[in-house]
């Protein structure tokens, strides 16, 4: 196994996350098979805990594990489906190894930092290494480990001991460090870079490869004088400048060879393909030239950090790429759409609900709490009346059986026991194996499947007429099945269920040009080149377009190879016999259609 680790100096937020996902790629390309771990020196068990507006939306893997938002970078470059077991974290450390001195594994010693914690650390990287997250059986050949926050904090301070013991024990050709860090454009000042690479000296790892935050790329005599000083070969520094888009970093460290310096590092030069990023490239370009905008609307609690939508962010975009549209999103507060702003903050409650109104679609994504439901239900029922597509998350969809209770079957009290748990008309309920005891794990989370009803509704479609598709949940509520029949004989349906047919995963209102809500988090795994249907239905009704998505009966596959023409071949699944249909293209066409 070899290992690459990225650390990052100076500042936070320089983006190691995308440059790890990055490189992972670009390993993949070469044709070596990728896993990926997030080491967060914070004492939380895992993220699940945690405010979207202190650290970013909590993502949620296939097994359940609610993990750092970079995870979600990861799956998302390298296309793999990591586990719990690939974010670590301090908490999760330190219960593991004072679990193991209750038990008395210890045989009496005092337990300490070096070596009980740094070793725990070290066999926990060796073990989630070895987690097959391709489809593929057996482990991986690279391992990329992000190590999360930046040098010299004490936080950290356990985990680089244990990274420096385990390039010793690993060997100097398994092992590759890359280190992120600010250069300010500001007279190119290197000392930052200079002083970080001395700290990070100072604690026992020396990085092979330095990898420059800039806005512009750095000249010659810039990376010469980082050379001499942080004791790097210049072959080995790398500019990762600012870009119209993050799928350009990729390219980025594939035009200054960062992927040769990692393969010398490691000792694989002999055995690499040259990478194989044609169809990432002509993504990113076409990205670029997009012009013709859709407006989408996402009414949400979380709005001041984005992060807190990450996933959301990308799923749009993923989508809205994919029939070739330019991507705007307009961040609404829900609560600015409520009464009380209309008093409070009539500026505000103006601006929002005319951001609203020139929408092409609305989202409604998940969350926790009373704060902004009423506005959330304002956006839907906005949405339902002026047919305008939308998409419900969650809460989302929560909500949006919620609006329609309240204003189609006259139930004005109906609400979900969340927000009210003395309503009269409970149309989401508590599910029976949530625990109201404990926050952390205890929700319906991970992995879970969704059996299509009939093939007549605008999801089944999207989903390619599966009979069920695997999606991934985070919720403690549930629609009320007791009122199912109430909702459906007037007009709202429920085209996916669980298993048992008593757990609504779907609501659709067929009646309306697209009026769909999931209880799963389709977000998690949608993918640049595979977006997730249901936002490709959003994006495809917000453009007027959806006829067309859904007419479209080729599912495209994962197979894209270079033609013996010099131009691309990809493979599609036409028709019910799913016979494979070859398409050329050309690069040009590709961009500019």
């Amino acid at each position: 196994m070899k290992y690459v680790v990225v650390s990052g100096g100076v500042v936070s937020g320089l983006g190691k996350g995308v440059t790890a996902s990055s490189i992972g790629l670009i390993l993949k390309s070469c044709g070596f098979r990728v896993t990926a771990i997030k080491i967060d020196p914070y004492l939380n068990i895992d993220a699940g805990t945690m405010s979207p507006i202190e650290h970013g939306e909590v993502y949620v893997l296939d097994d359940g594990g609610e993990v750092d938002l970079d995870l979600g970078n990861y799956e998302r470059f390298m296309d793999i489906k990591l586990t719990r077991e690939n974010n670590i974290t301090t908490g999760k450390v330190y219960k593991h190894v004072l679990e193991k001195e209750r038990r008395g594994d210890y045989l009496g010693k005092t337990v300490q930092v070096v070596p009980h914690i740094t070793d725990a650390i070290q066999e926990w990287i060796e073990r989630a290494a070895k987690i097959p997250v391709d489809g593929q059986s057996g482990p991986a050949d690279v391992c990329v480990i992000e190590l999360g926050g930046t040098i010299g904090d004490i936080e950290s301070m356990p985990f680089i001991e244990a990274l420096g013991q385990f390039s010793y024990r690993v060997g100097s050709e398994n092992f590759c460090l890359i280190h992120v860090s600010l250069v300010p454009v500001l007279n190119v000042k290197t000392k930052p870079t200079q002083h970080s690479v001395k700290d990070l000296r100072g604690l026992g790892l020396s990085p092979n490869i330095l990898a420059c935050r800039s806005t512009k790329p750095l000249e010659d005599n810039v990376k010469a004088k980082l050379s001499q000083f942080c004791q790097v070969p210049m072959e080995n520094i790398v500019t990762l400048y600012d870009c119209p888009n993050i799928w350009h970093i990729p390219l980025l460290l594939k035009e200054q060879k960062a992927h040769e310096a990692i393969l010398r590092v490691l000792n694989l030069t002999g055995i690499a393909k040259e990478p194989a990023l044609e169809e990432w490239s002509l993504m990113a370009r076409m990205s670029d030239k997009l012009h013709v905008p859709v407006r989408i609307a996402v009414v949400g609690k979380y709005t001041e950090l984005l992060d807190s939508y990450l996933s959301i962010h990308k799923a749009l975009l993923h989508a809205s790429v994919a029939r070739r549209k330019k991507l705007v999103i307009d961040w609404i507060p829900a609560s600015d759409l409520e009464q009380g702003a209309k008093k409070e903050n009539p500026d505000a409650y103006k601006a929002a609900w005319k951001l609203l109104k020139g929408a092409d679609g609305i989202l409604v994504p998940g969350g926790f709490g009373n704060r902004g439901v009423q506005g959330k239900i304002l956006a839907a029922k906005h949405a339902r009346e002026n047919k305008v597509p939308y998409l419900g998350i969650c809460l989302g969809m929560q909500l949006a059986v919620v609006e329609y209770a309240r204003n189609v079957l006259g139930l004005p009290d109906a609400n979900s026991a969340e927000l009210d748990p003395n309503t009269k008309n409970p149309c989401v309920i508590f599910m029976p194996e949530g625990s109201t005891t404990h926050m952390g794990g205890t929700m319906r989370l991970g992995s879970r499947r969704t059996y299509f009803q009939s093939k007549d509704s605008k999801s089944a479609k999207l989903y390619g007429n599966r009979s069920f598709v695997d999606e991934r949940h985070r919720h403690r509520y549930e629609v009320n099945p007791a009122m199912v029949p109430r909702f459906e004989s007037s007009g709202l349906t429920f085209p996916g269920k669980d298993e048992t047919g008593q757990r609504m995963e779907i609501v659709e209102l067929p009646n309306h040009p697209f009026y769909v809500g999931a209880q799963f988090h389709p977000e998690y795994k949608s993918r640049p080149g595979k977006p997730s249907p249901l936002f490709l239905g959003l994006i495809g009704a917000a453009s007027g377009e959806l006829d067309n998505v859904l007419q479209q009966s080729c599912q495209e596959s994962v197979v894209s190879r270079p033609h013996s023409n010099g131009k691309l071949e990809r493979l599609y699944w036409k028709g019910a016999a799913k016979k494979p249909v070859s398409v050329v293209y050309s690069v040009c066409d590709r961009v500019c259609s």
